[in-house]
């Protein structure tokens, strides 16, 4: 049977990722438009498109979005979000989710794509991770962003997490500046992007749902430049527990020996 389903498969993904270029062409009239009103106004718009663009392209190829609130967001406040990372489609989650403005720390090499490129470089702060300069700017940039009352959203794995453990080891950065800004964290949990589309090809994509947990967020109030470690800990263990409740798919348990499986490597 799976057999049989392949060439659907295919032709299903073929028409999703064709349907993603044709709507990024539409959209960039847009962005450059945008890039005239400045990189905190301009920046703000482009993000509000992109969030119209997720709707129409995840509503055409047949995947629904849930937003479940363990805990309210104040559209009027601004944060740090984090969540977790497993999947190329956490992008068009957190753009279907996240409906305030807001800026994304991202890769560099993303900007080089045409078109998709400079709509990408208008809602995002790049950062090249091989060089310790530029991490160092892409931080002072993310400040200057929450600085001007604009939320930030960081993955703290820093890249796929591809073991069978709920998360993978956080990175200091977003602890390191919620502490230095004083500014708290709102943890998310996407569910379904693994099953979505998978890291190993783009060829497992597949509609269904996506659903996004809120957590109660975390102050920063109290903690000092010693206590990243900390703040970074008790982030990581409220977001473990929860990905554990919710059955996230990813997770396999553990072998007779007491150790997790590694299955997809």
């Amino acid at each position: 049977m799976n057999v049989l389903l392949k060439p659907l498969q295919w032709l299903y993904v073929i028409y999703a990722f064709l349907l993603f270029f044709i709507m990024m062409l539409i959209v960039f009239p847009f962005a450059v438009i945008t890039s005239f009103f400045g990189r905190i106004n301009g920046g703000n718009l482009i993000y509000k498109i992109c969030s119209y663009w997720a709707d129409a392209w995840l509503f055409l190829i047949g995947i629904y979005h849930k937003t479940i609130f363990e805990s309210p967001v104040n559209k009027q406040s601004h944060y740090i979000f984090v969540s977790n990372h497993i999947s190329y489609m956490d992008i068009p989650q957190m753009l279907k989710a996240i409906r305030q403005p807001m800026r994304i720390l991202g890769k560099i090499e993303m900007g080089k794509i045409p078109v998709f490129g400079f709509i990408y470089s208008m809602a995002v702060v790049s950062v090249d991770r091989s060089s310790t300069e530029a991490r160092a700017k892409s931080v002072k940039v993310l400040k200057s962003v929450l600085n001007k009352q604009v939320s930030i959203f960081l993955c703290p794995e820093g890249t796929f997490n591809m073991t069978d453990k709920p998360l993978k080891e956080f990175y200091d950065g977003a602890f390191r500046i919620a502490i230095e800004t004083q500014t708290p964290i709102k943890p998310l949990l996407f569910l379904d992007t693994y099953d979505r589309l998978h890291y190993r090809s783009v060829f497992t994509l597949n509609p269904g749902k996506l659903r996004t947990v809120y957590l109660q967020e975390i102050s920063s109030n109290g903690y000092t430049i010693k206590d990243v470690n900390a703040l970074k800990q008790k982030v990581f263990e409220v977001m473990e527990a929860k990905l554990k409740e919710y059955n996230a798919s990813w997770i396999k348990p553990l072998t007779p020996e007491g150790e997790e499986t590694h299955l997809h490597q």
